[in-house]
């Protein structure tokens, strides 16, 4: 079973417990999934069936877009909607892959620079390929470039000494 079919039996299973908040966030979630659908006719891509790597990149676009949104009702002492984006964060991350934590952040990082053969920012983007393919959904590659540069630097200072 692929992800949006998960999503559409956890739709149906929550319209018939008439769970409100769950049923919107997994409409939100269907209806962001047909755009992303249309977007690919509309490109010309010739394959545009939903893969679970679109499926994905829907949620994790969805979640950021929620955390923001957190932050700014938390700011502004809104904890009633602050309370609402936290829900449907935990509905999201219901269908994303497990996500690494710091230390195996950290690790799959060294470990992509020892792949990759990078010794400089210069080679960071070598590494992030090597992250992309093969973490795609369950890292923050905000974090994970953040680490990258950190380690790359830290690395380069220390050669030329």
């Amino acid at each position: 079973m692929n992800l949006l079919d998960k999503v559409n039996a956890q739709l149906k299973e929550s319209a018939l417990k008439q769970d409100k908040d769950k049923v919107l966030t997994l409409r939100l979630i269907v209806s962001a999934v047909k755009d992303k659908e249309i977007e690919k006719r509309g490109a010309g891509v010739k394959d545009t069936s939903i893969k679970d790597e679109d499926v994905i990149a829907v949620l994790n676009k969805m979640l950021k877009q929620r955390r923001e949104s957190l932050e700014i009702y938390k700011k502004a002492s809104r904890n009633d909607l602050a309370e609402k984006e936290d829900k449907e964060i935990n509905i999201i991350q219901e269908f994303l892959p497990k996500q690494l934590d710091d230390s195996e952040t950290k690790k799959a990082c060294e470990s992509a620079i020892k792949d990759s053969g990078a010794v400089s920012i210069k080679d960071m983007g070598k590494a992030m390929g090597i992250l992309k393919s093969k973490y795609s959904g369950s890292i923050d590659f905000s974090k994970a470039g953040a680490l990258l540069k950190e380690l790359l630097s830290k690395w380069n200072f220390q050669k030329s000494i």
